[in-house]
């Protein structure tokens, strides 16, 4: 591997989202925390954030994804895998809750999936719905 730092994007498109919530997930703390492996050789890490309005209004929402916009760049660097997509889900205690202990949540969350990752037994996505009759 180079020295080169690791290319980081935003998930932006609704799409990548949806594909994101059908792959692994583990929830620590106040944030959920999503990984899929794009499948492809690019190298880049690409990272979506989002709160929904259980986690409270618009500007408890908006500090929420603040905070694990920050949260990410101190730790994806670090400890996410190259061609993964994350998306991490603000809880109820994400805007409150101590910045340590916020990014312990994201730190312990990204090795838990990089683990289950690694040892194909242990990482099986979420089935997908079964059909109706």
């Amino acid at each position: 591997m180079t020295d080169a730092p690791l290319k980081i994007e935003r998930l932006q498109k609704r799409p990548d989202f949806l594909a994101a919530a059908r792959a692994v997930s583990c929830a620590k703390g106040a944030i959920v925390l999503q990984a899929r492996n794009r499948a492809d050789d690019t190298p880049l890490i690409r990272v979506g954030f989002t709160a929904t309005r259980k986690v409270g209004g618009a500007v408890v929402r908006n500090r929420a994804k603040r905070r694990m916009r920050e949260a990410a760049r101190v730790l994806l660097p670090q400890l996410a895998k190259p061609g993964f997509d994350y998306v991490l889900i603000a809880r109820n205690g994400a805007p409150t809750r101590p910045w340590p202990r916020l990014l312990d949540d994201v730190k312990s969350a990204l090795i838990s999936l990089a683990a289950d990752s690694d040892s194909p037994s242990r990482a099986s996505p979420r089935a997908p719905p079964s059909p109706s009759a």
